[in-house]
């Protein structure tokens, strides 16, 4: 079935803020969701700040998400990257992350930026296959680097 990445949208606050949530939750085990307050208000949190969030949506279904946001005129960060686990594997995450390399283009970013857990492998080999590499790591996190 085909999957259409296309940009959030006020309706899709509530499945959006689910998905990413549930997607912690899963990782995580112990979670607490009032430590993602930006999840509350999507729009407000994103778009009112000139970020981009972009939606997979499958059959009329929300199966992915993710944010670009801008850290600095030059630099764009890729955030809140979530897929449902139901279609996991499918090349989603994949085409999800290439949209918004695409609208990072298209703003004429340089760089894009992630950060994910040590132990996140699956999030590591998906930033990997889209041409991220590792340029710093901490006691917690992987930071990559995607040059335009």
């Amino acid at each position: 079935m085909q999957v259409d990445i296309r940009p959030f949208k006020e309706g899709d606050q509530d499945k959006v803020r689910q998905l990413i949530l549930d997607g912690l939750i899963e990782h995580f085990d112990k979670f607490d969701p009032s430590l993602n307050f930006d999840l509350d208000n999507i729009t407000l949190s994103y778009l009112e700040k000139g970020n981009y969030v972009a939606v997979a949506e499958r059959g009329g279904n929300i199966v992915g998400a993710g944010a670009l946001v801008t850290e600095t005129g030059q630099r764009a960060r890729i955030v809140r990257v979530s897929i449902s686990r139901i279609v996991r594997r499918e090349g989603i995450g994949t085409k999800l992350v290439k949209h918004l390399i695409g609208e990072a283009r298209a703003r004429n970013f340089s760089e894009i930026v992630v950060e994910t857990n040590h132990d996140w492998d699956a999030a590591i080999a998906l930033y990997e296959k889209c041409r991220f590499v590792r340029y710093a790591s901490d006691e917690e996190s992987i930071h990559m680097v995607l040059t335009l």
